[in-house]
């Protein structure tokens, strides 16, 4: 994977609902913080919050992809800026919340054959 390629692996993994896919695209110090608000540090902690997440507020939740940006900061980092619009998240049992946008924020470290974020930030839009 390539840093191009990250946003969409990022909105694939999150459809599936897949939150080891989603922890696999941390490296294994990095950071998280996700749309509920919690912070994670290193991969198994952010797979524990986004299967969490999983189970409760984005159980039927999907990802629509918006615009987005690449900058390269360095050989071997960049900076990715990704707007979605969320649908399908549960305020309680049955109820649904409008849907709201939302930015992938991350600062990615990638070679010719892999690519990991240091830091991911997924934050609503107001």
């Amino acid at each position: 994977m390539n840093p191009f390629e990250f946003a969409r692996s990022f909105a694939s993994a999150f459809a599936a609902q897949d939150a080891e896919a989603l922890a696999a695209l941390i490296e294994t110090t990095g950071t998280a913080l996700t749309l509920t608000g919690a912070w994670a540090e290193g991969r198994a902690a952010a797979q524990d919050i986004f299967q969490a997440e999983f189970e409760g507020i984005f159980a039927q939740a999907r990802l629509v992809t918006g615009k987005g940006s690449l900058e390269q900061l360095g050989p071997t980092t960049a900076l990715l800026r990704q707007r979605f619009v969320v649908t399908g998240a549960l305020a309680g049992p049955g109820e649904e919340l409008p849907r709201f946008g939302a930015m992938l924020v991350a600062v990615l470290r990638h070679s010719r054959t892999e690519c990991t974020a240091l830091n991911l930030s997924f934050t609503a839009l107001t």
